[in-house]
Formats: structure tokens, C-alpha cells, sequence
């Protein structure tokens, strides 16, 4: 299994079990997280992170076969004018690696609800990245990374809407390539865990529910806007509605299992 090598920056200290490193789990994440959460240092005289959050998505563009399983990049989309394109410019302009960067993604897979509020807890599955933001120069690059990035929010996307982009919006966006240093994921699952004294305290176990309420995202029936002009909602929409809703649901009611 392929994997990111553990390091003081990316090991997972507490509960060390729940820690894993291999690219498919950690890549898997940040693809189906709607969002990721960026953060970055601005400058010296700025003594708080920035912390965005943006579309992000796996690939590589040396080798668009690549699997989650294979080394890849963060390919991250945003306006050509903002701090982080510009932080991003200004550091590969002084030779360096790039802008330091950390990408999150997190999923929320239910609400765990124990006797006792200390060992309350959420089942989750987390990624973080850490790397370096460049700029993606080519157009050829660029354009294969947008379709990517397009197809991450709704899959065929891009081979359905308008394309290719006009000169406008390609010159009005920046996508931001992360070169990964270092990578992990954390899981919680399960049940409560809760002490064997409260367990064993029949006025503590008769007097509060416990278990786990199972929480996923529920996407609603495709809604037209005024201006479609398209009699039927299309298939891919359709059917990526559907998936995702089952997959969500069955990621969450398996989340209860240690």
C-alpha cells in the first residue's frame, strides 16, 4: 500500500489508531468534500493564519490515468486577483517551492451521544495535506485542471455546459497546483464509549438515551432557474442526485459499526 511517510508534521499523536496514511483513504476524502479549507501564513506582520474555503480535487496531470492509490496533486480553483494567487505568484517568483499551504477536508458521519458529555463525539473521517501552491502556467494544464475541478462538484459537467471558456473567464481564473509533502487521515466510528462506572449506575442508564444519531448531506430534486430552457432534468444530473444521496446515507449507517 502506497503511502505518506509518517513525520513529526503529519502523525497522528492522539488516539493513534484511528490514523491512516495511504493515498487512496486520504485522496478518497479531500474528492468528496465539497469544500476544503485552505490555510496559509500571509505575512510577518499578520499574526493570523488565513484560512479559505475552496473546490479542490486530486489529479495528475503528467499522468491523467493515475489512481487515487498514486502520488497526486491538489488542484485548487479561484480568482485570478486573490491573496492566496498572488502569495502563491510572489513565492515561485523568489524560487521557492511555493506558497506552504495545509488543505483540510472533513466529513461528519453522525452524532454520537454518550451517558457522560466528555465522551460525547462526532463519527468522522478527516484529511489534512500539507504542500506547496504554484500557479499552473499552461493553458493546457489549466483547462484540463478546470474540467477536473468542474466534474469534482457534479460528474459531466463540463461536457455539458458551455465550453470551451472564453478568454475572459480563463484570464479572470487561477488554479493553484499543490505539490503534497506530507498527508494523513483520522476516522472516528462506533458506538459511545462510555465508563464502566456509569454503565453500572442504573440511575445514570435509566435516565439517559444514548446512541449515535447517523448524519449525512441530502441533495433536494434539481431545481430550474428561470432562464433553462430544457424541458426534462438531464440523466447525469438525474442519476448523480440519486448515488450520492444512497452513498451518503450508507457511509453514515455504516459509520455505527466499530
Amino acid at each position: 500500500m502506497t503511502e505518506y511517510s509518517q513525520s513529526k508534521l503529519n502523525s497522528v499523536n492522539r488516539l493513534r489508531k484511528r490514523g491512516k496514511y495511504d493515498f487512496e483513504t486520504i485522496h478518497g476524502l479531500v474528492n468528496q468534500a465539497p469544500v476544503v479549507h485552505v490555510s496559509f501564513a500571509t505575512d510577518a506582520s499578520e499574526p493570523f493564519p488565513t484560512i479559505l474555503p475552496m473546490i479542490g480535487q486530486m489529479g495528475s496531470f503528467e499522468d491523467t490515468s493515475s489512481g487515487l492509490d498514486s502520488p497526486l496533486d491538489c488542484y485548487l480553483h479561484g480568482y485570478v486577483s486573490s491573496r492566496i494567487m498572488r502569495l502563491s505568484q510572489e513565492a515561485v517568483a523568489r524560487g521557492e517551492d511555493g506558497l506552504p499551504v495545509c488543505v483540510t477536508a472533513t466529513h461528519v458521519d453522525g452524532y454520537v451521544l454518550a451517558l457522560a458529555p466528555f465522551h460525547h463525539s462526532y463519527n468522522y473521517r478527516s484529511a489534512i495535506l500539507h504542500g506547496y501552491a504554484q500557479p499552473v502556467e499552461s493553458e493546457e494544464e489549466k483547462v484540463w485542471a478546470m474540467e477536473l475541478v468542474t466534474n469534482s462538484v457534479v460528474p459531466q459537467r463540463w461536457q455539458n455546459a458551455r465550453t470551451p471558456a472564453t478568454k475572459a473567464e480563463m484570464k479572470s481564473t487561477t488554479i493553484l497546483r499543490v505539490k503534497i509533502y506530507a498527508g494523513s487521515a483520522k476516522f472516528r466510528s462506533g458506538l459511545p464509549h462510555d465508563d464502566r462506572f456509569d454503565l453500572k449506575d442504573e440511575s445514570v442508564v435509566g435516565k439517559v438515551w444514548a446512541g449515535v444519531v447517523p448524519t449525512w448531506q441530502v441533495m433536494g430534486d434539481p431545481i430550474p432557474s428561470p432562464d433553462n430552457a430544457v424541458a426534462k432534468v438531464p440523466t447525469y444530473l438525474k442519476e448523480f442526485v440519486e448515488k450520492e444521496n444512497i452513498r451518503s446515507r450508507d457511509i453514515a449507517l455504516n459509520a455505527i459499526k466499530e
